[in-house]
Protein backbone atom coordinates (compact mmCIF):
# COMPACT_ATOMS: atom_id res chain seq x y z
CA UNK A 1 0.00 0.00 0.00
CA UNK A 2 1.46 3.21 -0.82
CA UNK A 3 1.31 4.93 2.56
CA UNK A 4 2.82 8.47 1.82
CA UNK A 5 2.12 11.17 -1.14
CA UNK A 6 5.07 12.89 -1.77
CA UNK A 7 5.04 16.46 -1.61
CA UNK A 8 4.85 17.61 -4.84
CA UNK A 9 1.33 15.53 -5.48
CA UNK A 10 0.20 17.04 -1.85
CA UNK A 11 0.58 20.51 -2.70
CA UNK A 12 -0.68 20.30 -6.40
CA UNK A 13 -4.13 19.32 -4.64
CA UNK A 14 -3.95 21.89 -1.48
CA UNK A 15 -4.69 25.43 -0.32
CA UNK A 16 -1.36 25.64 -0.38
CA UNK A 17 -1.09 25.27 -4.25
CA UNK A 18 -3.78 27.80 -4.38
CA UNK A 19 -1.34 30.24 -1.96
CA UNK A 20 1.66 29.70 -4.55
CA UNK A 21 -0.80 31.55 -7.04
CA UNK A 22 -1.67 33.94 -4.86
CA UNK A 23 1.92 34.77 -3.70
CA UNK A 24 2.38 35.81 -7.62
CA UNK A 25 -0.16 38.33 -7.18
CA UNK A 26 0.41 39.91 -4.05
CA UNK A 27 1.93 43.32 -4.26
CA UNK A 28 2.24 45.02 -0.97
CA UNK A 29 1.57 48.59 -0.33
CA UNK A 30 5.28 48.51 1.19
CA UNK A 31 7.93 46.30 1.82
CA UNK A 32 8.19 44.73 5.54
CA UNK A 33 11.57 44.25 7.44
CA UNK A 34 12.00 41.85 9.86
CA UNK A 35 11.50 44.87 12.09
CA UNK A 36 8.76 46.30 10.99
CA UNK A 37 5.42 46.19 12.88
CA UNK A 38 2.15 45.83 10.97
CA UNK A 39 -0.84 48.45 11.63
CA UNK A 40 -3.97 46.99 12.42
CA UNK A 41 -7.38 47.44 12.96
CA UNK A 42 -9.66 45.96 14.63
CA UNK A 43 -13.72 45.53 13.60
CA UNK A 44 -15.39 44.39 17.01
CA UNK A 45 -13.30 44.76 19.89
CA UNK A 46 -15.45 42.55 22.82
CA UNK A 47 -16.28 38.91 23.02
CA UNK A 48 -14.29 36.79 20.37
CA UNK A 49 -12.78 40.46 19.20
CA UNK A 50 -10.97 41.12 22.11
CA UNK A 51 -9.00 37.76 21.48
CA UNK A 52 -8.15 38.52 17.56
CA UNK A 53 -7.30 41.98 18.87
CA UNK A 54 -4.83 40.46 20.73
CA UNK A 55 -3.60 37.65 19.34
CA UNK A 56 -2.41 39.79 16.36
CA UNK A 57 -1.07 42.63 18.81
CA UNK A 58 1.04 39.09 20.65
CA UNK A 59 1.57 38.09 16.69
CA UNK A 60 3.89 41.14 16.27
CA UNK A 61 1.28 43.92 14.73
CA UNK A 62 0.95 47.15 16.20
CA UNK A 63 -2.72 47.88 17.00
CA UNK A 64 -3.80 51.44 14.92
CA UNK A 65 -7.33 51.26 15.30
CA UNK A 66 -10.39 49.84 17.18
CA UNK A 67 -14.02 49.82 15.98
CA UNK A 68 -16.72 48.64 18.03
CA UNK A 69 -20.78 49.63 18.52
CA UNK A 70 -20.18 49.65 22.00
CA UNK A 71 -18.95 52.39 23.85
CA UNK A 72 -16.29 50.77 25.98
CA UNK A 73 -16.87 52.96 28.91
CA UNK A 74 -20.25 51.18 29.45
CA UNK A 75 -18.58 48.38 30.64
CA UNK A 76 -22.32 46.72 31.74
CA UNK A 77 -23.20 46.17 27.83
CA UNK A 78 -19.78 44.41 27.80
CA UNK A 79 -20.12 39.90 27.43
CA UNK A 80 -16.27 39.78 29.29
CA UNK A 81 -16.79 43.21 31.06
CA UNK A 82 -13.44 44.77 29.89
CA UNK A 83 -12.23 45.81 26.57
CA UNK A 84 -9.04 46.21 24.76
CA UNK A 85 -9.35 49.79 24.39
CA UNK A 86 -8.86 51.23 27.69
CA UNK A 87 -7.45 48.88 29.14
CA UNK A 88 -4.73 47.85 26.63
CA UNK A 89 -4.26 50.51 23.64
CA UNK A 90 -5.61 54.05 24.80
CA UNK A 91 -3.78 55.28 21.71
CA UNK A 92 -5.83 53.75 19.16
CA UNK A 93 -8.18 55.99 17.97
CA UNK A 94 -11.97 54.72 18.71
CA UNK A 95 -14.59 54.28 16.05
CA UNK A 96 -17.57 53.34 15.90
CA UNK A 97 -18.49 52.98 12.33
CA UNK A 98 -16.20 50.47 10.81
CA UNK A 99 -16.75 52.19 7.39
CA UNK A 100 -15.37 55.26 8.60
CA UNK A 101 -12.45 53.21 10.11
CA UNK A 102 -11.40 52.06 6.48
CA UNK A 103 -12.38 54.96 4.74
CA UNK A 104 -10.00 57.14 7.30
CA UNK A 105 -7.29 55.16 8.63
CA UNK A 106 -4.32 54.47 6.94
CA UNK A 107 -4.33 50.56 8.10
CA UNK A 108 -2.38 47.36 6.92
CA UNK A 109 -5.26 45.20 8.07
CA UNK A 110 -8.04 44.63 9.77
CA UNK A 111 -9.24 41.68 12.30
CA UNK A 112 -13.55 41.40 11.71
CA UNK A 113 -14.79 39.68 14.78
CA UNK A 114 -18.26 41.01 14.01
CA UNK A 115 -22.12 39.03 13.97
CA UNK A 116 -21.94 36.92 10.89
CA UNK A 117 -24.06 39.79 8.67
CA UNK A 118 -21.44 42.31 9.38
CA UNK A 119 -18.33 40.31 7.81
CA UNK A 120 -18.51 40.50 3.83
CA UNK A 121 -19.80 44.13 4.61
CA UNK A 122 -16.12 44.96 6.34
CA UNK A 123 -13.92 42.43 4.57
CA UNK A 124 -14.63 43.68 0.99
CA UNK A 125 -14.07 47.42 1.11
CA UNK A 126 -10.83 46.74 3.32
CA UNK A 127 -9.77 44.47 0.83
CA UNK A 128 -10.49 46.76 -1.91
CA UNK A 129 -8.58 49.67 -0.39
CA UNK A 130 -5.87 47.34 0.08
CA UNK A 131 -6.01 45.94 3.96
CA UNK A 132 -5.08 42.02 4.24
CA UNK A 133 -8.33 40.61 6.34
CA UNK A 134 -8.75 38.36 9.07
CA UNK A 135 -12.50 37.67 9.25
CA UNK A 136 -13.77 35.48 12.04
CA UNK A 137 -15.72 32.20 11.41
CA UNK A 138 -18.01 31.70 9.17
CA UNK A 139 -16.55 33.71 6.42
CA UNK A 140 -19.98 35.85 5.43
CA UNK A 141 -23.71 35.22 6.73
CA UNK A 142 -24.56 34.48 2.77
CA UNK A 143 -23.33 31.55 0.57
CA UNK A 144 -22.89 34.67 -2.58
CA UNK A 145 -21.15 37.05 0.06
CA UNK A 146 -18.66 33.95 0.86
CA UNK A 147 -18.23 34.01 -3.27
CA UNK A 148 -18.13 37.86 -3.13
CA UNK A 149 -15.18 38.10 -0.67
CA UNK A 150 -13.24 34.81 -2.56
CA UNK A 151 -13.26 36.50 -5.70
CA UNK A 152 -12.09 40.29 -3.89
CA UNK A 153 -9.58 38.76 -2.08
CA UNK A 154 -7.97 37.07 -5.78
CA UNK A 155 -8.32 40.36 -7.22
CA UNK A 156 -6.87 42.13 -5.01
CA UNK A 157 -3.89 39.83 -3.77
CA UNK A 158 -4.83 40.78 0.29
CA UNK A 159 -3.46 37.88 2.72
CA UNK A 160 -6.80 36.54 4.17
CA UNK A 161 -7.58 34.20 6.67
CA UNK A 162 -10.40 32.62 8.39
CA UNK A 163 -10.45 32.25 12.32
CA UNK A 164 -11.41 28.99 12.50
CA UNK A 165 -8.26 28.44 14.42
CA UNK A 166 -7.80 25.19 15.00
CA UNK A 167 -6.63 24.96 11.30
CA UNK A 168 -3.37 26.15 12.04
CA UNK A 169 -2.83 23.85 15.04
CA UNK A 170 -0.92 20.45 14.73
CA UNK A 171 -4.06 18.05 15.19
CA UNK A 172 -5.93 18.58 12.08
CA UNK A 173 -2.50 19.77 10.14
CA UNK A 174 -1.35 15.84 11.13
CA UNK A 175 -4.77 14.41 10.31
CA UNK A 176 -4.71 15.20 6.88
CA UNK A 177 -1.52 14.16 6.02
CA UNK A 178 -2.47 10.55 7.81
CA UNK A 179 -6.15 10.35 6.55
CA UNK A 180 -4.46 11.20 2.84
CA UNK A 181 -1.33 8.94 3.39
CA UNK A 182 -4.40 6.25 3.71
CA UNK A 183 -4.30 4.95 7.88
CA UNK A 184 -7.98 4.27 6.80
CA UNK A 185 -8.14 3.28 3.51
CA UNK A 186 -10.80 5.59 1.23
CA UNK A 187 -12.96 7.67 3.34
CA UNK A 188 -17.20 6.82 2.51
CA UNK A 189 -18.50 8.53 5.40
CA UNK A 190 -18.21 11.45 7.82
CA UNK A 191 -20.21 11.96 10.84
CA UNK A 192 -19.52 15.36 12.83
CA UNK A 193 -21.34 16.87 15.29
CA UNK A 194 -21.53 19.83 18.10
CA UNK A 195 -23.63 20.35 21.51
CA UNK A 196 -24.57 23.96 20.04
CA UNK A 197 -26.93 25.76 20.18
CA UNK A 198 -26.27 27.03 23.29
CA UNK A 199 -28.10 30.23 22.77
CA UNK A 200 -31.93 30.03 21.90
CA UNK A 201 -33.07 29.04 18.67
CA UNK A 202 -36.62 27.88 17.60
CA UNK A 203 -38.43 31.33 18.05
CA UNK A 204 -41.56 31.83 15.96
CA UNK A 205 -41.91 35.62 16.98
CA UNK A 206 -39.38 38.89 17.05
CA UNK A 207 -39.32 40.39 20.51
CA UNK A 208 -41.01 43.32 21.20
CA UNK A 209 -39.05 46.56 21.34
CA UNK A 210 -36.86 47.91 24.20
CA UNK A 211 -35.36 50.92 24.63
CA UNK A 212 -31.69 51.28 23.25
CA UNK A 213 -29.65 51.41 26.70
CA UNK A 214 -26.98 54.15 26.34
CA UNK A 215 -23.70 53.37 24.71
CA UNK A 216 -24.95 50.99 22.60
CA UNK A 217 -25.25 52.15 18.35
CA UNK A 218 -28.36 50.08 17.69
CA UNK A 219 -28.25 51.64 14.28
CA UNK A 220 -25.01 50.32 13.33
CA UNK A 221 -25.70 46.58 14.66
CA UNK A 222 -28.40 46.22 12.17
CA UNK A 223 -26.22 47.54 9.44
CA UNK A 224 -27.12 45.80 6.73
CA UNK A 225 -30.00 43.60 7.74
CA UNK A 226 -33.95 45.17 8.13
CA UNK A 227 -34.82 47.38 10.43
CA UNK A 228 -35.85 45.91 13.48
CA UNK A 229 -36.38 47.33 17.15
CA UNK A 230 -34.20 46.65 20.00
CA UNK A 231 -34.41 43.92 22.59
CA UNK A 232 -31.59 42.52 24.67
CA UNK A 233 -32.69 38.90 23.39
CA UNK A 234 -31.07 39.59 19.87
CA UNK A 235 -27.57 40.82 21.28
CA UNK A 236 -24.71 40.78 22.36
CA UNK A 237 -24.54 37.25 22.09
CA UNK A 238 -27.81 35.16 21.14
CA UNK A 239 -28.08 36.67 17.77
CA UNK A 240 -26.78 33.70 16.70
CA UNK A 241 -29.86 31.90 16.40
CA UNK A 242 -31.45 34.74 14.43
CA UNK A 243 -31.29 34.45 10.37
CA UNK A 244 -30.98 38.18 10.03
CA UNK A 245 -27.83 38.54 12.14
CA UNK A 246 -26.25 35.16 12.75
CA UNK A 247 -25.84 31.49 10.90
CA UNK A 248 -27.60 28.82 13.84
CA UNK A 249 -25.03 26.15 15.40
CA UNK A 250 -24.13 25.27 12.00
CA UNK A 251 -22.59 28.36 10.88
CA UNK A 252 -21.27 28.69 14.34
CA UNK A 253 -19.11 25.39 14.52
CA UNK A 254 -19.54 23.91 11.20
CA UNK A 255 -15.82 25.77 10.18
CA UNK A 256 -14.13 24.18 12.61
CA UNK A 257 -15.57 20.78 13.12
CA UNK A 258 -16.09 19.87 9.21
CA UNK A 259 -12.54 21.39 8.51
CA UNK A 260 -10.48 18.47 8.95
CA UNK A 261 -12.60 16.13 6.64
CA UNK A 262 -13.38 18.87 4.11
CA UNK A 263 -9.37 19.52 3.92
CA UNK A 264 -8.17 16.03 3.80
CA UNK A 265 -10.47 14.53 1.35
CA UNK A 266 -10.09 17.91 -1.03
CA UNK A 267 -13.98 17.70 -1.24
CA UNK A 268 -15.30 20.51 -3.34
CA UNK A 269 -18.82 21.43 -3.64
CA UNK A 270 -21.64 18.94 -3.15
CA UNK A 271 -23.97 17.51 -5.89
CA UNK A 272 -26.86 17.33 -3.35
CA UNK A 273 -27.60 18.41 0.54
CA UNK A 274 -30.59 17.58 2.71
CA UNK A 275 -32.11 18.16 5.89
CA UNK A 276 -33.95 17.42 9.09
CA UNK A 277 -34.91 19.62 11.63
CA UNK A 278 -36.65 20.58 14.78
CA UNK A 279 -38.24 23.88 15.95
CA UNK A 280 -37.19 25.78 12.15
CA UNK A 281 -38.97 28.89 11.90
CA UNK A 282 -38.68 31.72 9.02
CA UNK A 283 -36.96 33.98 11.55
CA UNK A 284 -34.77 31.25 13.63
CA UNK A 285 -32.42 28.39 13.37
CA UNK A 286 -33.77 24.98 14.65
CA UNK A 287 -33.73 23.79 18.18
CA UNK A 288 -31.95 20.39 16.52
CA UNK A 289 -31.08 19.39 13.26
CA UNK A 290 -29.19 16.68 10.85
CA UNK A 291 -27.85 18.17 7.71
CA UNK A 292 -26.22 15.30 4.99
CA UNK A 293 -24.21 16.49 1.89
CA UNK A 294 -23.55 14.44 -0.68
CA UNK A 295 -20.45 14.83 -2.83
CA UNK A 296 -19.68 13.16 -5.98
CA UNK A 297 -16.30 10.55 -6.49
CA UNK A 298 -13.48 12.91 -7.80
CA UNK A 299 -10.39 11.04 -8.75
CA UNK A 300 -9.52 8.70 -6.71
CA UNK A 301 -11.76 9.70 -3.88
CA UNK A 302 -15.45 7.97 -3.80
CA UNK A 303 -18.58 9.14 -3.24
CA UNK A 304 -18.62 10.70 0.04
CA UNK A 305 -21.93 10.71 2.60
CA UNK A 306 -20.68 13.67 5.14
CA UNK A 307 -23.31 14.40 7.98
CA UNK A 308 -24.08 17.18 10.85
CA UNK A 309 -25.67 16.65 13.82
CA UNK A 310 -26.44 19.37 16.85
CA UNK A 311 -28.76 20.15 19.37
CA UNK A 312 -28.20 16.85 20.77
CA UNK A 313 -28.63 14.83 17.54
CA UNK A 314 -25.62 11.56 17.11
CA UNK A 315 -24.98 9.34 14.67
CA UNK A 316 -26.36 5.73 15.24
CA UNK A 317 -24.11 3.33 17.90
CA UNK A 318 -22.65 1.79 15.22
CA UNK A 319 -21.53 4.72 14.31
CA UNK A 320 -19.70 6.03 17.06
CA UNK A 321 -19.11 3.05 19.07
CA UNK A 322 -15.20 3.08 19.61
CA UNK A 323 -15.36 0.28 23.16
CA UNK A 324 -16.04 3.36 25.29
CA UNK A 325 -17.73 3.28 28.50
CA UNK A 326 -20.34 5.57 27.32
CA UNK A 327 -21.45 7.83 24.09
CA UNK A 328 -20.46 10.85 26.23
CA UNK A 329 -16.44 9.78 26.44
CA UNK A 330 -16.78 10.22 23.18
CA UNK A 331 -18.67 13.55 22.37
CA UNK A 332 -15.91 15.15 25.02
CA UNK A 333 -13.09 13.87 23.65
CA UNK A 334 -13.96 13.96 19.07
CA UNK A 335 -15.75 15.91 17.34
CA UNK A 336 -16.13 13.33 14.51
CA UNK A 337 -16.04 10.16 13.06
CA UNK A 338 -14.53 9.06 9.64
CA UNK A 339 -15.23 6.17 7.93
CA UNK A 340 -12.83 4.53 5.54
CA UNK A 341 -13.02 0.66 3.38
CA UNK A 342 -10.17 0.04 6.14
CA UNK A 343 -11.48 1.43 9.06
CA UNK A 344 -12.74 4.22 11.20
CA UNK A 345 -10.92 7.08 12.80
CA UNK A 346 -12.53 9.40 15.62
CA UNK A 347 -11.00 12.70 15.50
CA UNK A 348 -11.02 15.76 17.76
CA UNK A 349 -9.38 18.76 16.53
CA UNK A 350 -8.13 19.98 19.88
CA UNK A 351 -6.42 16.90 20.71
CA UNK A 352 -4.36 13.83 19.35
CA UNK A 353 -5.25 10.62 21.17
CA UNK A 354 -7.53 9.84 18.08
CA UNK A 355 -8.67 6.20 17.82
CA UNK A 356 -8.27 3.89 14.76
CA UNK A 357 -10.27 0.56 14.47
CA UNK A 358 -9.30 -1.77 13.94
CA UNK A 359 -5.43 -0.59 13.78
CA UNK A 360 -3.70 -0.57 10.56
CA UNK A 361 -0.61 -2.58 11.37
CA UNK A 362 0.94 -2.00 7.75
CA UNK A 363 0.06 1.37 8.01
CA UNK A 364 3.38 3.75 8.45
CA UNK A 365 3.24 6.93 9.66
CA UNK A 366 3.86 10.14 6.29
CA UNK A 367 6.29 12.29 7.04
CA UNK A 368 4.64 15.86 8.00
CA UNK A 369 4.58 17.72 4.39
CA UNK A 370 2.01 20.48 5.37
CA UNK A 371 4.09 23.54 6.62
CA UNK A 372 3.53 24.24 9.81
CA UNK A 373 3.09 27.58 11.93
CA UNK A 374 6.04 29.67 12.21
CA UNK A 375 6.86 29.93 15.94
CA UNK A 376 4.31 27.09 16.79
CA UNK A 377 5.14 23.81 18.68
CA UNK A 378 5.00 20.38 17.22
CA UNK A 379 2.78 19.56 20.12
CA UNK A 380 0.68 22.45 19.99
CA UNK A 381 -3.12 21.04 19.78
CA UNK A 382 -4.38 24.35 18.56
CA UNK A 383 -2.06 26.31 17.02
CA UNK A 384 -2.60 28.89 19.80
CA UNK A 385 -0.28 28.66 22.23
CA UNK A 386 2.09 30.88 20.18
CA UNK A 387 -0.67 32.24 18.42
CA UNK A 388 -0.54 29.84 15.89
CA UNK A 389 -3.75 31.64 13.37
CA UNK A 390 -2.58 35.38 14.47
CA UNK A 391 1.40 34.48 13.78
CA UNK A 392 0.61 32.82 10.55
CA UNK A 393 -1.38 35.83 8.89
CA UNK A 394 0.84 38.31 10.23
CA UNK A 395 4.06 36.17 8.34
CA UNK A 396 1.56 35.58 5.40
CA UNK A 397 1.15 39.32 5.41
CA UNK A 398 5.19 39.79 5.77
CA UNK A 399 6.31 37.54 3.08
CA UNK A 400 3.30 36.89 1.01
CA UNK A 401 2.89 33.54 1.18
CA UNK A 402 -0.86 32.83 1.88
CA UNK A 403 -1.69 31.30 5.57
CA UNK A 404 -3.09 27.85 4.64
CA UNK A 405 -6.84 28.78 5.77
CA UNK A 406 -6.92 31.65 3.47
CA UNK A 407 -10.22 32.64 1.56
CA UNK A 408 -9.55 30.87 -1.42
CA UNK A 409 -9.58 27.70 0.56
CA UNK A 410 -11.99 28.93 3.29
CA UNK A 411 -14.59 31.00 0.80
CA UNK A 412 -15.25 27.70 -0.99
CA UNK A 413 -15.58 26.18 2.51
CA UNK A 414 -17.62 28.45 3.98
CA UNK A 415 -20.31 28.10 1.22
CA UNK A 416 -19.91 24.45 2.10
CA UNK A 417 -21.05 24.77 5.41
CA UNK A 418 -23.81 27.55 4.75
CA UNK A 419 -24.84 25.00 1.98
CA UNK A 420 -26.56 23.12 4.76
CA UNK A 421 -28.51 26.12 6.21
CA UNK A 422 -29.89 26.57 2.72
CA UNK A 423 -31.77 23.00 3.34
CA UNK A 424 -32.55 23.52 7.09
CA UNK A 425 -34.27 27.11 6.02
CA UNK A 426 -36.01 26.04 3.24
CA UNK A 427 -37.09 22.12 4.14
CA UNK A 428 -36.45 20.51 1.43
CA UNK A 429 -33.71 19.01 -0.72
CA UNK A 430 -30.99 21.33 -2.38
CA UNK A 431 -29.39 20.09 -5.49
CA UNK A 432 -26.42 22.33 -6.32
CA UNK A 433 -24.73 23.77 -8.81
CA UNK A 434 -21.70 25.24 -7.38
CA UNK A 435 -20.30 26.76 -10.74
CA UNK A 436 -23.52 28.69 -11.34
CA UNK A 437 -24.19 29.26 -7.51
CA UNK A 438 -27.87 28.03 -7.91
CA UNK A 439 -30.32 25.62 -6.11
CA UNK A 440 -31.50 23.70 -9.55
CA UNK A 441 -34.98 22.69 -7.87
CA UNK A 442 -35.71 25.73 -6.23
CA UNK A 443 -36.29 29.29 -7.57
CA UNK A 444 -36.75 30.16 -3.62
CA UNK A 445 -33.47 29.69 -3.35
CA UNK A 446 -32.16 32.94 -4.57
CA UNK A 447 -33.65 34.81 -1.84
CA UNK A 448 -31.46 33.23 0.74
CA UNK A 449 -28.26 32.76 -1.42
CA UNK A 450 -28.18 36.70 -2.58
CA UNK A 451 -30.08 38.03 0.76
CA UNK A 452 -31.42 42.23 -0.14
CA UNK A 453 -29.77 45.10 2.47
CA UNK A 454 -31.11 47.99 3.73
CA UNK A 455 -30.76 50.96 1.89
CA UNK A 456 -27.11 52.16 2.64
CA UNK A 457 -25.59 48.85 3.08
CA UNK A 458 -25.58 47.25 -0.41
CA UNK A 459 -22.31 45.70 -1.40
CA UNK A 460 -20.66 47.05 -4.89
Amino acid sequence: MKTSPSRRSFLSNSTTAAASCFAFQFVPSRVFGANDRIRVGGIGINGKGHQDVLGAHEAGAEIAALCDIVDPKHKELLRKKKDVHTERFKDAKFYVDYREMIGNEDLDAVTISTPDHHHAHAAIPAMRKGMHVYCQKPMAHSIGEARLMTKVAAETGVMTQMGNQAHAGEPIRRAVELIRAGIIGKVTEVHTWTNRPIWPQGMKQWPEGKPVPPGLNWDLFLGPSPEREYNPALTPFNWRGWWDYGTGALGDMGCHIMDMPYWALDLGAPTMVEATQTGNTLIAGPNKSVVTYHFAAKGEQPPVLFKWYDGGEMPNEDVVDFNLPTLKHLTRRFDLVLIGDRGKMAFGRNRQDWIVLPENKDFRDPPKFIPRVPGGKADDTRGMASGGPYIEWIESIKTGVPALSNFHHAGPFTEVVLLGNLAIRLGKKIEWNSEKLIATNSAQANTIINRDYRKGWELR
